[in-house]
């Protein structure tokens, strides 16, 4: 028995020994010697280069031309770029001097004329693995080391790394050699007789081995820094499960219960080592090779430079993208003639091998897979033979993240029958057999896919946004290409043809798209249907990647001296040699397709520098068409791409939007006039003023900054005038920040709000770089083809261009800017401003109601955290919870926020995640819109819109730590992670008030009713009571997939089959203690102690850190909950403004505050004056102070004159106005009372004026015989000379006349008088008027004077006017008013009644005589005196129709004499003495002058 036992262990032995001589088979390596044994003699020729064409957007360097020239190739910026020699042979010499060159053959594969290098072209692989015919380690390259250069060498080179100066340079032909290689370098020895790359570690028993990396290298969103190397196919960074199941799925549904590996996967299948025979070809021993170069970018060795290089240009001829990549590690991992494990007999024998290299720069992170030879499919666990590995469950190739996470298969080839396809498909660079991958963040195919099943197949394509003005060349991969089939490249409603490269890749331009966000992106090849889609991001061209840029602000002057541009050049096109042109577009909507058009050409041919100078004054003759385009862009392009790419098609690079002052002014000079800018504005404030009113449908502007941060619901971050990206502010300048509104509103507008230093909000009103609300929102508005709704073009034309041509290219206060900044563009102020209503979710984990109630409910799966109870305006708000890490002491009783979901009305849905532990290197969270993931690591991607909703994270931050979500309802949602713990905080405005469930409450100001069940009951609950909140309330909200009345369905992606009872599970059971002194055992007062160290008086965080002894969770807590707390507080403060105070035109304020307690004083310019107050004061309850002395103006001197003099004529009529009213009405009440009472009562006659006076004087009765011209009588006359009356003209005789008295009224006041009267109001006689005698004063030679007006008086003292009352008894006044003029014409009245003319002596001397001033036809008519009666028979004296009596000269013949031809009679009365009148009034009438206004005075 004995004996049989131990015949059996040694049959197990030597079968064992068998076994392991078997793997470990190889034939016996052959001499150095021996290797150069057919080598022949030649002369050492020249290289020839062979002309090849050459790709331009793979950048694939040219040969050189001369083997002797240098030749740098720089395809990209680097570090340090690539420079590329001949290489010099070794000098070894054979017979004759002749250097020994070995005669290699090459068996070539199939590849594409396109993307061969240098000429050398592979061919197509046959079903062994392809090597050298000739033997290995032939003579082909030797250094002076005696090393063979031989890509194909097994041994490994001896050089170490090196980063010394001066190293070694590669040639294009070098990299050509190279580059045909299939296979990439895998050693099975070194000079030094080591196994070099080979793992003899790996075998049947030991399937893996662990190998550090010692570098970051990035993949599926985690990042490693080591590997696991295992024979079964795959490198791994986990464990894999236990046992496998077929076909394998991943990632592992179970995990974390059952292990979930993370793997790359070229061909994961059991496999063992197998064998080769004798006469293959290559003898380098089967097993798995590893090998591992480090820093490549600086190393200077020659294999670390040929590694670089060669993987360097693999990758971005290969993969679409990847033009800028520089691999700065490089892992080559090779396994070499492996079998499957399970088979018998010769199964040995047939073998796969295939290669993986990975190349990263720690970022990204590339994966080539060249399949070299696949004989068999599948171990015989899967179900296949024991002989040929054939049937079952072929090999799983892909790619799993790990940690249940995410996976990618690559179909259709992974467990699949296609499988064999690998080996012949894939085509990148060239070769059939070689598949890339980027698999940093996502795994993107970088090869053309079989399409096995007509299924929508995803297209891998780069770059994946571009401007929406076209002109990108998108390198798009998907389906394998054939040069004889049409491709067409479909973006959203454009089409277009594409440009067949190779195999792998087609070129398409994308067209100029009116959209923007993203599109459907689809191509189809020949007659098919659109089948390959992805989506395609818009950029707008106001906020697109920026690729031409303005050294200066001069071209938004309108009249610079020069522009500078600058350009990245590599953007064009690597070759420096190219020229460009630079032309210039413009936009204009005056019909309702929108018109981008072309208008001149800047340049049109010019070196590919980078930079270029404008000089304005080149196009002053230019007379365009579409001079009325008044902003557009520039625009450079390759003028003759098919020289430098082989492609008769260029990228465009387009700048962003710009005003064209500084191109048409001349043009618009000649058109309008130097005044150009004020005519540009008049025709828009014209048209503008026919456009709807759309101020109303804005959102009002927070008054402050810290408001308007907090906002987040409705306002973001404008890129012109951002605090953290973009504080230049060119358009407000004084603005340290500006929002704007995050969605459109329902007409389409977009409000604007900047806020100066102080965080004040700065208006129009108050200067022209205030705050300006929007026509038109620069998303724009659908449908995107019509005017005034297209993204970034109709925002410019509406709201940017009038703003240059009305302000900037202005003065301030010209009538333009000011018709701009108060009437079109005013900004909105803050009066009726409300802070939206804010609640949150944070730790382990605590809420915070809308309301401000705060508790703890630690639910583990998906709950409502806010939805909508009305139906217009719905929208739902989810979180998903999950168990916190086990602490120290084990299970962690309580859960953590890891997921929130979000949907408006008919909007995206969004979902936030909390990516795991170590993929946060990158991305903190991932953002899924619509189940797909969008990423904001780019400035063209940092605000993104979908259908309602617009996503985007803070410009400064890269790790997309922070997501803001904004509805165009006003709802906003922002989720901030730190450290793995995430908060989440919803923003509402105040329309839905009353009309919120779940677990943030109801928001009605009212705590009581915020723990509302979904069938709108309130359940009374004690905030204490952690287990009646977990159950009464918090379950009631839980989610399900299915639809729940009151609750609804869970939004959240499904991936991988986790539904939402994956994460829940209504019967655990958290701790419901709160307290951690009630909860931590007596041994743990360390731990008590420290909470309360770490968060002092705040509860929740004491509760996070006693639960989990996490530091992090404790901090971030009690700063979540002071930041929501601080925000409620800072919401629920009244908000009290003044509102706008305007700024007095031409005039300015000194300070620009609003908010109470505010102060602000004016100034006016220079030339003005400042009327009303000085300074105004905003007051506690929101009123400006009211103006003591007016409001404010500014106006100039002349016009301050004249209201002042306006203001006192007014004055003087508010007052004298009323009195005169008064006291007509007190007159006329007084004469009414007085008829009533004596019918026959007449109103007392007031005092004689001046001017009444004047008039009766003008219509005194003369002389019939006189015949003075009446219009001869000056209408004025100086009372402050002497006049003289009766004085004797030249040549004529003298005549007396008889002194005649003036009878005047006894109340007649002395209005006329220098001096005036004494007593206005006396009752004396009036005096009669006596005018010295002309003759006495030639005779005494005295100067007669007046001696007053009315101080005429009789020689007895008595008043002559007083003696004359009695003369006539009969006589009535009423009797004056048949009076006639014409009856006073000239001449005397004789006392019978005819009219006696004058002889020519007494009408000379009546010519001499003058009238007084002084007598009217009021005196006579107001009078009690009756008239003097100048006829014997004491008839009534006619008297003219103003009832006045003439005036009598001074002579006596009436008084003493009887006139010739009239029978004598008794004269009336005595003559008196002539009496005198002192200066002051004018000579006495002539007597020839019939009335007083035809009379002249004779001044002396």
């Amino acid at each position: 028995m004995r004996f049989k036992l131990f015949l059996v262990c040694a049959l197990a032995c030597g079968f064992m020994a068998y076994v392991l001589a078997n793997e470990n088979f190889s034939v016996e390596e052959v001499e150095f010697e021996d290797q150069i044994m057919n080598a022949v003699p030649v002369e050492q020729p020249k290289a020839q280069p062979k002309p090849k064409p050459q790709i331009e957007f793979v950048d694939v360097p040219k040969a050189t031309p001369d083997p002797k020239k240098v030749v740098v190739v720089n395809p990209s910026p680097s570090p340090k770029p690539s420079v590329l020699t001949t290489q010099k042979p070794a000098k070894n010499v054979g017979v004759g001097g002749q250097r020994m060159i070995p005669v290699v053959h090459v068996d070539s594969r199939g590849t594409d004329d396109v993307l061969t290098v240098a000429g050398l072209k592979p061919q197509a692989m046959s079903g062994a693995l392809i090597m050298p015919n000739d033997y290995l380690g032939e003579l082909y390259d030797v250094d002076n080391s005696g090393y063979n250069w031989d890509p194909n060498n097994n041994v490994a080179p001896p050089t170490s790394p090196s980063t010394a100066a001066g190293g070694y340079t590669i040639t294009a032909a070098r990299l050509a050699e190279l580059r045909q290689t299939f296979m990439y370098w895998y050693f099975d020895k070194d000079m030094f007789g080591g196994r070099a790359d080979y793992q003899f570690d790996i075998h049947a028993s030991m399937t893996q081995l662990h190998k550090n990396l010692n570098f970051q290298l990035p993949f599926y969103g985690f990042r490693f820094n080591y590997t696991r190397l295992s024979l079964n196919g795959y490198l791994e960074f986990s464990d894999p499960p236990e046992y496998l199941t077929y076909p394998l799925v991943f990632p592992i549904k179970d995990w974390p219960a059952k292990r979930d590996p993370s793997f790359m996967g070229i061909f994961f299948s059991k496999c063992r080592v197998g064998r080769i025979y004798p006469s293959d070809i290559d003898q380098r021993t089967p097993g798995v090779y590893f090998r591992v170069e480090r820093d490549l970018m600086g190393r200077t060795d020659r294999f670390g430079v040929e590694v670089r290089e060669r993987t360097m240009w693999d990758i971005r001829q290969g993969v679409v993208g990847a033009d800028t990549f520089i691999p700065k590690h490089v892992v080559i991992a090779t396994w070499k003639n492996v079998s499957f494990a399970g088979g018998i007999d010769n199964s040995l024998f047939t073998t796969n091998t295939f290669q993986m290299v990975l190349a990263t720069d720690e970022v990204y992170t590339y994966i080539i897979f060249n399949y070299a030879i696949l004989n068999w499919l599948s171990h015989t666990e899967a179900g296949g033979d024991t002989t040929q590995g054939a049937g079952g469950v072929p090999a799983f190739v892909g790619f799993n993240a790990g940690n249940g996470t995410q996976a990618y298969e690559y179909k259709p080839y992974s467990q699949n029958m296609v499988i064999r396809d690998l080996a012949i498909r894939g085509w990148a660079n060239g070769f059939p057999g070689r598949h890339i991958f980027r698999v940093d963040e996502q795994i993107l195919i970088g090869s053309c896919n079989k399409d096995i099943d007509a299924a929508l197949l995803p297209l891998t394509f780069a770059p994946e946004s571009g401007n929406m003005l076209g002109g990108q060349v998108v390198n798009i991969t998907g389906p394998c290409f054939d040069p004889n089939i049409r491709v067409t490249c479909h973006f959203d409603t454009e089409s277009v043809l594409g440009t067949y490269v190779d195999k792998n890749r087609v070129i398409c331009v994308q067209p100029y798209l009116k959209a923007e966000g993203y599109i459907r992106f689809q191509i189809s090849v020949g007659t098919q249907r659109f089948k390959w889609r992805g989506k395609y991001f818009v950029e707008t061209p106001a906020a697109a990647t920026e690729k031409i840029f303005f050294a200066t602000d001069d071209v938004h002057k309108k009249n610079p001296a020069e522009i500078r541009i600058t350009w990245d050049r590599y953007n064009m096109t690597s070759n420096l040699n190219a020229n460009v042109m630079i032309s210039l577009w413009g936009y204009r909507e005056t019909k309702i397709e929108p018109q981008l058009e072309y208008i001149d050409v800047i340049e049109a041919s010019y070196s590919n520098t980078g930079s270029y100078v404008i000089t304005p004054s080149n196009y002053l003759n230019r007379n365009n068409i579409n001079r009325d385009m008044q902003f557009g862009f520039l625009q450079i392009n390759l003028t003759q791409p098919e020289q430098y790419s082989g492609l008769s098609i260029s990228p465009i690079l387009w700048s962003r939007p710009i005003p064209l002052g500084w191109y048409m002014a001349p043009q618009w000079e000649r058109q309008h006039g130097k005044r150009w800018p004020r005519a540009l504005c008049d025709n828009w404030i014209r048209s503008d003023r026919f456009l709807r009113n759309f101020a109303a449908d804005l959102p009002l502007c927070p008054c402050t900054l810290d408001q308007a941060v907090l906002d987040k619901g409705r306002f973001r971050p404008d890129r012109e005038c951002d605090k953290d990206s973009n504080p230049s502010c060119l358009r407000h300048r004084g603005a340290i920040h500006c929002v704007v509104s995050g969605t459109p509103v329902a007409q389409g507008a977009e409000q604007q709000c900047c806020y100066d230093r102080y965080g004040f909000l700065m208006l129009t009103y108050d200067q022209m770089w205030g705050s300006r609300p929007r026509r038109v929102h620069n998303l724009g508005k659908m449908p995107w083809n019509e005017a005034s709704k297209v993204p970034s073009l109709s925002m410019w034309f509406h709201d940017m261009r009038p703003f240059y041509s009305c302000c900037y290219w202005q003065e301030e206060q010209a009538v333009g800017c000011e018709t701009y900044r108060f009437e079109r563009r005013p900004s909105q102020d803050c009066v009726a401003y409300q802070a939206p209503g804010i609640a949150g979710v944070f730790g382990d984990p605590h809420f915070v109601t809308f309301d401000g109630q705060a508790y703890t409910f630690n639910g583990l799966g998906e709950f409502v955290l806010a939805r909508s109870v009305d139906e217009s305006n719905r929208f739902e708000i989810q979180g998903r919870f999950q168990q916190l890490p086990n602490n120290y002491y084990g299970e962690v009783k309580a859960t953590q926020l890891t997921a929130m979901a979000m949907r408006g009305n008919t909007t995206t849905t969004i979902e936030v995640r909390l990516r795991p532990l170590h993929a946060r290197w990158r991305y903190r969270l991932d953002v899924l819109a619509d189940g797909r993931r969008v990423y904001f690591d780019r400035e063209s991607l940092k605000f993104q819109h979908f259908d309602g909703v617009t996503v985007y994270t803070p410009t400064y931050l890269l790790n997309q730590s922070q997501v803001v979500v904004q509805f165009d309802a006003g709802i906003g949602v922002e989720v901030v992670e730190n450290e793995g713990f995430m908060t989440g905080r919803v923003f509402l405005p105040w329309k839905f008030i009353n009309k919120t469930a779940g677990l943030f409450g109801n928001w009605s100001f009212n705590k009581l009713d915020d723990f509302m069940l979904p069938n709108g009951q309130v359940a009374t609950l004690n905030l204490n009571d952690l287990r009646s909140i977990h159950t009464n309330f918090g379950l009631k909200w839980m989610l399900t997939d299915r639809e729940v009345p009151g609750v609804g369905a869970a939004l959240f992606t499904r991936e991988f089959g986790r539904m939402s009872s994956y994460y829940a599970n209504a019967t655990f059971q958290p701790n419901y203690v709160l307290d951690p002194a009630d909860f931590l055992p007596a041994n743990r007062t360390y731990d008590l102690e420290r909470a309360e160290e770490l968060c002092g008086e705040c509860m929740q965080c004491q509760y996070d850190y006693a639960m989990t002894l996490n530091r992090d969770l404790a901090h971030f807590t009690k700063n979540y909950y002071d930041t929501i707390v601080n925000m409620q507080s800072e919401n629920s403060k009244p908000v009290i403004s003044c509102g706008v105070l305007q700024t007095p035109r031409f005039g300015r304020k000194l300070s620009f505050d609003f908010m109470p307690g505010a102060k602000v004083s004016f100034e006016c310019n220079e030339g003005f004056i400042l009327v009303g107050d000085q300074r105004r004061e905003c007051l506690a309850n929101g009123l400006w102070n009211v103006p003591e002395y007016g409001y404010t103006e500014c106006l100039r001197e002349v016009y301050y004159t004249r209201r002042v003099a306006f203001i006192a004529i007014g004055i003087i009529f508010l007052v004298i106005c009323p009195l005169m009213l008064c006291i007509v009405c007190g007159v006329y009440r007084y004469r009414q009372k007085q008829l009533k009472e004596d019918p026959q009562w007449q109103m007392p006659m007031l005092p004689r004026s001046r001017a009444s006076s004047a008039r009766n004087l003008r219509t005194l009765n003369y002389d019939d015989d006189s015949d003075t011209d009446a219009s001869t009588l000056k209408k004025s006359r100086s009372y402050d000379k002497v006049y003289r009356t009766n004085e004797p003209l030249p040549g004529k005789p003298q005549i007396d006349f008889p002194a005649k008295k003036w009878d005047l009224d006894e109340n007649d006041e002395d209005v006329t008088s220098s001096e005036g009267s004494e007593n206005r109001n006396s009752s004396k006689l009036a005096k009669d008027i006596s005018y010295i005698n002309p003759n006495v004063t030639h005779v005494t030679g005295e100067k007669p004077k007046q001696s007053g007006r009315r101080s005429l008086r009789s020689p007895s003292g008595t008043e002559l006017d007083q003696q004359g009352e009695h003369d006539d008894p009969n006589h009535h006044p009423d009797e004056d008013e048949d009076f006639d003029e014409a009856d006073v014409h000239g001449g005397t009245i004789h006392p019978a009644g005819y009219h006696q003319p004058l002889s020519p002596e007494e009408a000379d001397q009546l010519h001499r005589q003058q009238y007084s001033p002084t007598f009217s036809g009021l005196d006579s008519r107001t009078s009690g005196a009756s008239s003097i009666n100048y006829t014997p028979q004491q008839q009534a004296a006619v008297q003219n129709r103003f009832g006045g009596v003439p005036v009598l000269p001074t002579n006596t013949q009436y008084y003493s004499g009887t006139p010739q031809g009239v029978a004598n009679t008794t004269p009336l009365r005595t003559a008196p003495t002539p009496l005198t009148q002192d200066s002051g009034l004018p000579s006495p009438p002539l007597a020839t002058s019939p009335t007083p206004s035809v009379q002249k005075s004779t001044e002396v």
